[in-house]
């Protein structure tokens, strides 16, 4: 039996990862996040209740989860405070079951601030980032001069690193935006009250989830965005700011990459983007908006509604060929029962000859027209179906070819938002989930 699942994001991001996270982890041991920051956010439904989380790995919804933010994650304890309060709403013991790696890096108001004189400055060219400050952070921790958790223990060493670091963050703001300065008292002050209830969380993400692997419990680790907008595999520079892929688990939760037993990339039935950037299979038009519409397509995160287009298996194989992976979630296949005509893209043209694989050049991309294999629609409803063979039978041909043109095999199916609204293909992970 599996006993370490990892989860990723196989196209843009937003795919339904946290439903599928929070269903894997009705019996799981652990559940770790490895990359990103609050710019994500996974909506879980349980019970017919909501719940947002943007930091807290998605399955602190199950009273037996050890949840851990590994060292890849750059962490708004401002943040993380307001998203604990939230979340302890729905669950207990939320404080006594987080862990918190030492070595994440600090993502300070500061940071915000750079991020949103950055964009503003750009006008019409902006990226179109969350305006959450994570870029910013994980510049500072390239660059060696950001905070790290494990500062927050030494008042002074924190206090002399703030001053520091605020001092550059301040000039670049005041001189070259030509925007207010963040107060570094103000910053301290947050800083120090937060630490005194972040201290008992702090721990050694890596030897803890080692120690857990050991023992033969059952891990998962979750992805934040999707492999699509990986800083060095995706469509740069609209991209976020960490690595997004499989890869990350070894850098972003110190775990091997051997120790990860099965693969799976979440992927919507159609394709979504939040922000600017390249979107091939995009639709401006009445089936765009009713995706949209039945989708419930909005950001998490920040309410920013998303673009929605066709499924693009050039984009998957891509994703597949820097990852690696064992199986594919499709996510929202209910949002298509009303449409009469389906299509996925299966290449994109360009200068009169047509390119079966996808090129992270941003550029390229968007002087590319898609090539679609057109399929009739199913017509019917497929909501909350938890069986494949009650499925219509233009939904399972439709499914097949995904499989087909991507060369990975279907996992699960996800039907609807609530944990039961889920088809498991892959006997394994239906006992990871379940037994």
């Amino acid at each position: 039996m599996m006993r370490t699942i990892a989860i990723v994001g196989g196209q843009w991001g937003d795919e339904g990862k946290g439903k599928i996270v929070d269903c894997l982890t009705a019996q799981a041991d652990a559940v770790v996040r490895f990359q990103g920051g609050h710019n994500a956010g996974h909506t879980l439904v349980a019970d017919g209740e909501k719940v947002v989380v943007h930091l807290i790995p998605a399955g602190i919804l199950h009273p037996q989860v050890t949840a851990f933010i590994g060292n890849g994650v750059v962490l708004s304890v401002e943040s993380l405070r307001k998203e604990i309060d939230g979340v302890s709403a729905h669950v207990d013991n939320v404080e006594s079951r987080l862990r918190i790696s030492q070595d994440c890096a600090l993502l300070l108001p500061s940071h915000a601030a750079l991020d949103q004189a950055r964009e503003l400055r750009k006008g019409a060219k902006a990226i179109g980032t969350t305006s959450r400050g994570i870029g910013p952070a994980y510049e500072d921790k390239i660059s060696r001069r950001g905070l790290k958790v494990h500062d927050l223990k030494d008042s002074r060493v924190m206090t002399e690193k703030i001053y520091e670091l605020l001092d550059y963050h301040n000039f670049v703001l005041e001189r070259y935006f030509n925007a207010p300065p963040v107060d570094r008292d103000a910053t301290v002050q947050q800083l120090e009250r937060s630490a005194q209830w972040l201290r008992p969380m702090m721990t050694d993400v890596s030897s803890e989830v080692q120690s857990f692997i050991d023992n033969r419990k059952r891990v998962l680790f979750e992805g934040a965005q999707g492999v699509m907008l990986d800083i060095d595999h995706g469509t740069y520079p609209f991209v976020t700011s960490s690595n997004t892929g499989l890869g990350a688990i070894l850098t972003g939760a110190g775990i091997a990459l051997s120790q990860v037993e099965h693969s799976t990339a979440i992927v919507k039935a159609y394709a979504t983007r939040v922000g600017a950037g390249p979107f091939p299979t995009q639709l401006h038009d009445q089936t765009g908006q009713l995706i949209a519409s039945r989708g419930a397509e909005f950001g998490a995160t920040t309410g920013r509604p998303r673009r929605c287009g066709w499924f693009d298996a050039v984009l998957l194989r891509r994703a597949h060929q820097v990852n690696g992976f064992n199986g594919l979630c499709v996510t929202k296949l209910d949002v298509l029962d009303e449409l009469e005509r389906l299509k996925i893209c299966t290449a994109y043209r360009s200068q009169n000859r047509d390119i079966e694989d996808s090129s992270t050049s941003a550029y390229a991309l968007e002087n590319c027209d898609p090539v679609y294999e057109e399929f009739p629609g199913w017509l019917q409803s497929t909501r909350g179906i938890k069986n494949y063979r009650e499925l219509p039978e233009n939904a399972k041909a439709y499914l097949d070819f995904i499989h087909q043109s991507t060369g990975i095999p279907i996992d699960i199916v996800s039907t609807g938002p609530e944990r039961s609204e889920t088809i498991y293909l892959n006997r394994s992970m239906h006992a990871f989930a379940t037994d």
